[in-house]
């Protein structure tokens, strides 16, 4: 399931440096979490060429891909410093998540994966520390490819700008 027009949400600082989101973020969680439910897990949303932007999550403790993981893709806009949903999604048995954004709507800006780490470890009966990931990158070409990969454990998670 793709949403087709991007959402506003805010955050704020919460607690004890805890991130507290709108209503809107929760509701677009919530539809990731029903996508399942509604389309065949492995659906993808068909879209013109290949993703400009890619992201791979690598369960690093096991040496497997990070499968089944809810992840969301933001844009922050520049005058205001809000954050725009362009889509959530979950990423397939090989930890991949195609189709993030299109050619067209992939622009020079700041953008934000925000990837649900603590229920891809309850999935597996386990804890982890970091409850979500969050990895805020900016696009300054958009004709280039970029890939934001995720190599994650349940202690400790590393990102870098691949190719």
């Amino acid at each position: 399931m793709r949403l087709q027009t991007p959402v506003t949400t805010t955050w704020q600082p919460g607690q004890n440096g805890s991130i507290v989101y709108s209503s809107a973020h929760m509701s677009a969680y919530r539809l990731q979490q029903l996508n399942g439910h509604i389309l065949p897990g492995n659906k993808i949303t068909a879209m013109a060429g290949p993703s400009p932007l890619t992201t791979h999550v690598l369960n690093t403790a096991m040496g497997v891909p990070g499968a089944n993981m809810g992840l969301s893709l933001y844009r922050q806009d520049p005058s205001t410093g809000t954050w725009s949903l362009i889509t959530t999604g979950i990423t397939n048995a090989d930890g991949r998540c195609p189709g993030l954004i299109t050619t067209q709507m992939f622009t020079s800006g700041v953008y934000r994966l925000h990837f649900e780490t603590a229920q891809y470890w309850e999935s597996m009966g386990e804890t982890c520390f970091y409850p979500y990931v969050e990895i805020v990158f900016t696009i300054n070409d958009p004709g280039k490819k970029y890939h934001v990969p995720l190599l994650l454990s349940r202690f400790s998670y590393s990102t870098y700008r691949g190719s």
